[in-house]
């Protein structure tokens, strides 16, 4: 019976995964301390609702569509940014974000300037904002999830060596209960896994359930709000070759 206390380990690291997990998802999915009820929130705006659908980038890419749609900066297809009217992204924090990462020159390339833009204040800004609604899951929350993602992929990859050693330990006609064992663990773990990666990411990578609600209540008439909500695919070829970086 060399193989109970390796079943035994196996069974609590599972456990211990899976109820991290759970843990986690339900604290993303709890609004934040103080924050207002979403119902009484006014509605998203296009900035908002990308975030709550993309994050960060998201929020970038609809800037930068957004200003070169209105011809204050032209996006080309080989991938480059250029300052068209600079004076008028005088009144948007999201704007003058985008023209201070294309520098004194005014033109820089597009996969160069997405992360900057991105990572500036105006945008943590808007995440706050959202958090504090009760509509987006916050940087702890997302990073807590993360962790109990790879706590359950840590357990499942256990009880499989461990079950593995545990069945070239005894022999073959001992296999049987070894093999059903080890099946427990890994069955919970493959399954907090699958329900993870189905459920989980979409629903608390950026937005909580009410955000969620809230895009699920968007229409995608407009070309704004279908990127905002769908991403880049939404656009046509040449601009999704802009934002990419290559013609």
């Amino acid at each position: 019976m060399v193989w109970v206390p390796l079943l035994l380990v196996a069974c609590v690291v599972a456990g211990v995964g899976c109820a991290r997990l759970c843990r986690a998802t339900l604290a993303a999915a709890r609004p934040a301390h103080g924050a207002a009820p979403a119902a009484g929130a006014p509605e998203l705006t296009v900035g908002e609702a990308a975030y709550l659908a993309g994050g960060p980038l998201r929020v970038t890419d609809l800037t930068l569509v957004s200003m070169h749609r209105e011809r204050r900066l032209l996006l080309a297809r080989t991938g480059w940014a250029t300052v068209v009217d600079a004076d008028a992204c005088a009144g948007d924090e999201l704007e003058r974000a985008v023209i201070g990462a294309l520098g004194p020159q005014g033109q820089a390339p597009i996969p160069a300037v997405r992360p900057l833009v991105a990572a500036t204040d105006s945008v943590h800004l808007l995440a706050e904002r959202l958090v504090a609604r009760g509509l987006a899951v916050s940087a702890a929350g997302r990073r807590e999830v993360a962790a109990g993602l790879r706590v359950v992929r840590a357990g499942f990859l256990l009880s499989l060596v461990l079950g593995t050693v545990s069945t070239l330990l005894v022999p073959a006609a001992e296999r049987a209960p070894v093999l059903a064992g080890f099946a427990l663990p890994l069955l919970a773990s493959g399954l907090c896994l699958l329900i993870g990666r189905i459920e989980v990411y979409p629903y608390t990578r950026w937005a909580s359930p009410a955000g969620q609600r809230l895009l699920a209540a968007l229409s995608a008439a407009d070309p704004l709000t279908a990127l905002a909500t769908r991403g880049p695919a939404v656009l046509e070829p040449e601009l999704r070759a802009a934002l990419r970086g290559r013609g």
